[in-house]
Formats: C-alpha cells, structure tokens, sequence
C-alpha cells in the first residue's frame, strides 16, 4: 500500500545546494520490495538512490540499500555520506556520538563527524593488474593517447572501478568518451581517471568516473572511486597522507573530496546539504 514516507535529498561533496553530486534517500523503508527500491531509483534518474532500513546486526546504527538506475550497489561513497546525513538530520541517533556505523552490502562502514563535515572508512581495496587489451580498449574509448596512460589498476571496494592514471589534470578534463565504447568493455561497467594538478594548485588531483552501462555516463562527484584512487595511490607513495581531490569539473560542478590517512584508515569526506525535504509515496 502506497504511504507517505520521509524524504530528503542531499547534494554530497558541497557546501553549496546544487554543485557537489545529489542522492535521493528514503527513510523508514523497511517494508519495501527490492522491486520497488529499483522502480523508485528509476524514478528518480540520479546516480544513486538510498533506502534506509533497520540494521540487522547490533554494531550498526542503520542499515542501506544502495540502487543506481540500473543495478544495485553493495556500496558506494557519496550515498553513504548523504545516508548518513539524512539519517542524522531526520533526527537518527548514533550509538557512539561523534561516530555512525552504517550496515551495506559489503559490511559495515563506519562513519565520523567532523564539526559539519562527514567521512567514512575507506573499505579495503587490493590493486590488480588491467591484462593489456582491456586497458587499450579502455584508453581507446576514453578518447585518450595511450602515451598520457602512465598506470592502471582495477579497484574493488564494492564497485569494481577500472582505473587509469594519467599524466595531467588538464589531460583528464579533456577527455570526450565514447560512452557507447565505455559501456561495451568486458567485464568492467565503472571506469575511473585520475591526474595531477600542477604543484601549489588548490586540489591536489583531478578525478572523473564513467558507469554508462550502469545508466551513469559520467558521475559528478564518487566516493567510492575516490577511496580505492586513495588507498592505491596512497600505497605507492604518489599521492599524500592528506589531500583534497576535485571532481564534476567536466559537468560545472565543484566537487572536493577530503582525504586523509590517519594510521590504517584513510578518512574519505566532504560537505553535505540537504536540498529537499518532504515526504515520497512509495
């Protein structure tokens, strides 16, 4: 029976309405059918949209369903900051204060807060090798010259991100996919870049994330691609233990992941808004 549940919809990676990367999240959806889930995410054509639901084990503060258009993801970055920051502003109560643990398809994810800012733990990723006919396929539907390719890896942290290095920001922003040729690669459906901004630039990399065969052509601002990028480049010394990425340039957006390694974790954060507040009839 269709009801009226609470609704926020929150712009993630921003502190300004409208410039960072939106998720719709769904409160109090315990009662709905996967079915459903996906027809609502449909619906609202974002990237991702959330439903929160009653965890089912006693460490977590709530449990999330995570839906693009097309699938559903056992987790992803920006949903996760935007979940939390519904949860918490529809009144959620964390067991540890300072601190949300939240319960998705690939665990639990712990979450903190820092003053207005949220960061999750960035799940475990372990760099493998691209055979090269997949990376010549990828570079050749990014548009890209193989020579500005200087590594890839695939990165697993839920989504499976083929990600490429390159040799510049300016090289990444300028990228014309084919997203045809993207959504067509084998065995991969999200495909990630990342390139260096010149030294005393005010972000330190630039990143961009295409999932057309997920219904995304190109993400305005990833968390998830962001964390796995973190953890590899972290690992090989190229990137440091704190720096802010910048990511939706391409699509006018201002996105800026925070990141920082603190011990074994690597914090991944960012701004959140709410841009909606209501009720959905689901």
């Amino acid at each position: 029976m269709t009801r009226a549940r609470p609704f926020r919809q929150v712009d993630v990676f921003t502190a300004e309405p409208t410039r960072g990367n939106p998720v719709a999240v769904v409160l109090d959806a315990d009662d709905l059918s996967e079915a459903e889930m996906a027809a609502f995410a449909r619906w609202t054509n974002l990237s991702e949209t959330a439903f929160v639901l009653t965890p089912t084990v006693p460490a977590a503060d709530y449990r999330v369903r995570i839906f693009t258009p097309g699938s559903e993801l056992p987790f992803a970055g920006h949903p996760t900051l935007g979940t939390a920051h519904a949860w918490l502003d529809a009144g959620g109560t964390a067991a540890t204060p300072g601190r949300v643990v939240q319960e998705c398809g690939i665990g639990l994810v712990g979450l903190r807060q820092d003053g207005d800012r949220l960061a999750f733990a960035a799940p475990p990723v372990k760099p493998s090798a691209v055979a090269a006919e997949l990376r010549d396929a990828a570079t050749a539907a990014l548009g890209v010259d193989p020579a500005a390719v200087r590594d890839a890896r695939l990165l697993v942290n839920g989504p499976a991100w083929l990600t490429l290095r390159l040799d510049s920001a300016a090289t990444v922003s300028a990228l014309e996919p084919d997203m045809v040729a993207l959504a067509a690669l084998e065995g991969v459906s999200e495909v990630g870049v990342v390139g260096a901004h010149p030294e005393g630039h005010e972000v330190a990399v630039e990143v961009r994330g295409f999932a057309p065969a997920l219904g995304v052509p190109e993400d305005p601002v990833t968390g998830s691609l962001n964390a796995s990028i973190a953890l590899w480049l972290q690992g090989e010394g190229i990137l440091p233990d704190a720096y802010v990425a910048a990511q939706g340039t391409a699509l006018g957006r201002t996105g800026r992941v925070h990141v920082v390694r603190e011990g074994d974790t690597t914090w991944v954060g960012g701004d959140t808004v709410t841009v909606l507040a209501g009720t959905a009839a689901q």
